[in-house]
Parts: structure tokens; sequence; C-alpha cells
């Protein structure tokens, strides 16, 4: 990592939003966090951590109570501890601020430390490491992910495998807890499923359904519209202006019931020749992956935030076996110094506050083993080059130049791009990352290695043949309307993603994962009336959802934790 202004960093830090909480650092505090941060050593998640705030207070002559804001910035995720007096961690819990713009949580020292919580000038106060039965053990005890603590203001997150008794358990809390919860259980779904990979259509009567404008804007054909094939699509969207078998191939179409997020579809023969054979290299496709039907969602950022968690298992923090041994520093148990998130709890799972706000969700990238360099430059460079990533403005691993990014800002801002190390001026601000591989898209044409197989570590199948299911992600501006768009491949290379992504006008476009629905999952949540429904991409993708006992339906990353990470996406407020 490069290094900055610690200066620049307090300023940045200290200043902040006016409606978000912080804390205060000093330019030393800083200046020492981040040596321990870029020290090529064992550590700990906290000092992992180079924004962290910490505050201390003693519990009698052998004991101390720490509270570890782990970046005031984002004011999300803090770490309470308990110690022996030299500091020794005897316990350790992960607390969640469900409320960032609005609640502060502190410790105010004292004959008897409490916790301090601050919201709009009214203050609670609660010990929960205190008592014959300790708050914090009845909230571990209940096995939620999200456990209520303090009045229900804030959540004690526990590690949780996704067993049957603890998705009953999360089921109870939703439906107690949550607005909507009832719905979120009992999801109306489709009973046609068909779970397949390669999925083509031949071209019906070309009636040039829909508008060029509609959307993002349509993709680059050289068929006029009236012209435009019609094709047999197999995706369970419910679309405005089409049923769902038939659509016409590069147009969007809005999904029922959910204004600013639209699908379309295409396959990359039908993508203009000019961009075909246009800027920037690919090789050329081959016959399958031409006729292979592609589909996207795309969404309006305008009206929604994206936000990301990392599974319960995936992506790791440890060494992936890509690298060659010689490029792990000796002792180092992992890339960045930890070889787990511990005591950190990783979820899996949209944050019960946000249940009722979220409209879509999908896989997000590579598990580690998979997200580092085998070939080409990058193999020895910075350890491998491990894909990064940051939830709740939390470094779980640090994000490396040269690698597709995408991230969000702790102001909202939303942006995709290959990261340098003048970029990591922005750590201050960033409130969620991952990085997936290098790019497919970069300034409006192929990246430079999308034909490179092994120095692009694109992957492929179980046998290693490169083209296969794959998904992607691209941002695009239209006017002054930005989109983020989900891309899923039915089986493609490369070079295919990235002339089809150039063909409907991505600035930038980025892997995520690939192999299979599971990996490659998106699914949308529409409300009518008093009904919730979920829809998704790919009819198959329905299989992955788990059932209660009672049959009710539980829906991926939004009902259980999962063992992967995800983006998701909810209505900004005041759009509800």
């Amino acid at each position: 990592m490069s290094g900055f202004s610690f200066k620049t960093i307090a300023l940045c830090l200290v200043a902040g939003s006016a409606s978000s909480p912080l804390v205060a650092q000093s330019t030393a505090e800083l200046a020492t966090q981040r040596d321990a941060f870029e020290a090529v050593r064992p550590k700990s998640m906290a000092e992992l951590q180079p924004f962290r705030h910490e505050m201390v207070a003693p519990l009698g002559e052998d004991r101390q109570v720490r509270l570890i804001s782990l970046n005031p910035a984002v004011n999300t995720w803090f770490l309470l501890q308990i110690e022996q007096a030299d500091g020794k961690v005897l316990d350790a819990w992960h607390l969640e601020n469900p409320d960032r713009e609005s609640l502060r949580l502190t410790l105010a020292s004292g004959p008897q430390p409490t916790l301090t919580l601050t919201r709009d000038a009214r203050t609670l106060t609660c010990a929960p490491w205190r008592g014959d039965t300790r708050p914090l053990d009845t909230a571990r005890a209940t096995g939620l992910p999200f456990a209520p603590l303090c009045g229900g203001q804030i959540y004690l997150r526990n590690r949780v495998t996704g067993s049957r008794s603890n998705l009953e358990a999360t089921t109870e809390f939703l439906r107690e807890n949550v607005w909507g919860g009832e719905e979120i259980v009992n999801f109306v779904k489709g009973t046609f499923f068909r779970d397949s990979e390669m999925t083509t259509s031949e071209a019906t009567q070309a009636t040039g359904q829909g508008r060029l404008e509609l959307g993002p804007g349509a993709a680059l054909m050289d068929e006029a519209l009236a012209d435009r094939p019609v094709v047999s699509t197999y995706n369970d969207l419910g679309m405005e202006g089409t049923d769902r078998q038939h659509m016409t191939m590069g147009l969007w179409y809005p999904i029922t019931g959910l204004e600013g997020v639209f699908t379309s579809t295409i396959q990359p023969r039908h993508v203009a020749d000019a961009v075909l054979a246009g800027d920037g290299v690919t090789n050329g496709l081959d016959s399958v992956e031409r006729r292979a039907n592609a589909h996207f969602v795309a969404f309006d950022l305008a009206r929604f935030d994206v936000q990301y968690a990392v599974g319960t298992d995936h992506p790791g923090l440890g060494w992936s076996p890509r690298p060659p041994l010689d490029a792990r520093p000796k002792g180092m148990p992992g890339p960045d110094g930890v070889k787990n998130s511990n005591p950190l709890v990783r979820l899996g799972m949209v944050p019960p506050q946000l249940a009722d706000s979220v409209v879509g969700v999908f896989t997000a990238g590579f598990k580690r083993s998979h997200g580092a360099f085998k070939w080409g430059d990058y193999i020895r460079l910075n350890y491998g080059t491990h894909y990064g990533f940051m939830e709740n403005g939390v470094v779980l691993s640090k994000l490396w130049p040269h690698l597709s990014t995408l991230y969000v800002l702790t102001d909202g801002t939303i942006g995709m791009k290959t990261w340098t190390e003048a970029d990591d001026a922005l750590l201050p601000r960033i409130r969620y990352a991952r990085q997936n591989g290098v790019p497919l898209i970069e300034d409006g044409i192929p990246g430079p290695l999308v034909t490179r197989w092994g120095p692009g570590n694109w992957s492929g199948d179980a046998e290693a043949r490169l083209r296969t299911l794959r998904a992607g992600a691209c941002m695009k501006t239209t006017d002054d309307t930005r989109y983020l768009i989900y891309g899923y491949f039915s089986t493609a290379t490369p070079s295919a993603m990235a002339r089809t992504f150039q063909g409907y006008g991505c600035d930038y476009a980025m892997l995520l994962d690939m192999n299979a629905l599971e990996h490659t999952h998106l699914a949308l949540f529409v409300q009518d009336q008093d009904t919730m429904h979920v829809e998704h991409l790919m009819p198959g993708m329905a299989l992955i959802e788990k059932r209660a006992n009672d049959g009710a339906v539980i829906p991926r990353f939004l009902g259980y934790v999962d063992n992967r990470d995800f983006f998701y996406l909810t209505v900004k407020e005041g759009l509800k």
C-alpha cells in the first residue's frame, strides 16, 4: 500500500459528515496505526484497521473493558473486549450499530463503566458484561445471527452456520422484529424450475417491441429497431412491455413493481460488427458462445444504494495456493498478516434493519483459493496480488493495485475502477469494496489482459475450459443517470463478455464469479400489495433457496446466513 499524508487522513476523519457521528483521531494515533497496518508481520484484525479508535476503562484492579470503533467514519462495526490489566483478551464480542447516521456508541469510564448510546441528544447507557446473567451471554446463547442488545439499539453478531435450528430462529426473529418479516419468509415462488447453464434460442418473428432509449439505452446492433430479433427467453423476471417468454434483443424492459430496475437479453453474435471488430483486442468468438444467451439486470443508481457483505467462509483471508511459496514472507499466516477474521463475525446475510428495503442481491466474487495469480506479472507482486475486500469500512483483505474494484464511499458514491496506489487516498472514505481480477472493460474498451488466460487469471470450468458460465458487472452513464449492470453469460469467454458489455456501452466492466448457478445467483424482491415475491434471473436459481420446517421459503442472503459474499441493493432513504 502506498503512503500518504496522515494529516490529510486526520482532517478527513475529523471533518466527516454532519450526519455521521465521528471520533476525532490525532495524526500521531493514525500514523502509529498505519505503521501497524503496513507492517509485514502477523497481526490481529484490530491492527489491520488503520482508522480505528480505541476506548479503555478499568474494571477493578485486574481487568479492563475496551471498545474499539473499527472505523469511526463508517460508525457500524465495533469490538468489545474484556481484558486483563496487561491487555490479554479474555473475551471479545463483535457489535453492530444498525443506525450509523444517528446513533453514536462510546465507552464511559468511572466506577461502573458503561456503553453510552446517544441519538438526537438522548442517551441510553448499558453494561452488557455485568450481572449474574450477562446480557452478552444471553444474546450469544440465542443463536441468532443478529442478537439485540441494549434495548434493541445495537446487535451482537453471532457466529452461525446456517443449520436448521439457526434457520428456524432466524425466521422467528424476522417475523417478530422486522417490518414485513412475515412476507420475507413466505415468498411466492414459481413452480417451473430449469437448472441450466448454456442456453440459446432461435429468433422468432421480429416485431421490434420496446424502445431504444428505455433504461440504460439499447445495445448497439446492426439491425434497425423493427428488424431486431425477438427470442424466447428463460429468465424468471416479471417484465413490462412483453411476456416472460419473449424479448427483443438488446432492448431494456422495466421490471414490474421495481421502478428503476430493467432487464435485457442478447446473444453476442448480434452485437454490432463495429463493436465486435472495434477498439481493443479480443479473441474471436467461437460458434457456441456467439449464440449463447446473455441476460442483464440494470439498477438506476439514483434510486438505489449498493452494499456488500462477506460470507461466513468465503472469501477467506489466508493464502491462496496459486502464488509460489517463495512469494510468501516468512511467518506470515496470510498476505495481510491474518489467517481469519476472528474475533469479527462474518454472516453473509442482509442486516435485519435493511431487510424491508432490499430490492436485489447477487453473488460477488471468487473464493480466496482462486482470488490470486498463478501466472503472469502479478504472482510475486504484493505476495501474489490477492483480491481485497472491505465491509462496513473494515479492511478484511487489503486493496491492491491493478485489480478491478467495485467500491462504495461513506457518502454513497458508487464506483468501479482499476485500483492504483494513488487510490489508497480513498481508504478513509470507503464503506464497501470488492476486488475481482483485472478489467473486462476499461475506459469503454476491452482490458489489456482479456485475451491472456493465465496472466488475466480468468480461470475456467472444472475441466479448465475457458468458455463457461460466467457473471460480471459494469457501470454505464447515460446523460445524468448512472447504472450498475449485472451480466449473466450462460457460456462465454472473457472476450465474449468484454465485447457484449462494450455493445451495451459500458464504461467499465469486471468479472464476478462463474461455473455454477449458485455462484452467479441474482434475485429480485418485488412488493405486490401485502405480498413480497422473489424473482430469479434464471429459474434454476430458485432451487438454491432453503425452506423452514413449516414449508416457508427462506430466501438466500436475506433470510439466512450464507457462506458466500454478495452485493445487495436497497432503496434510498426518501424513495421507499
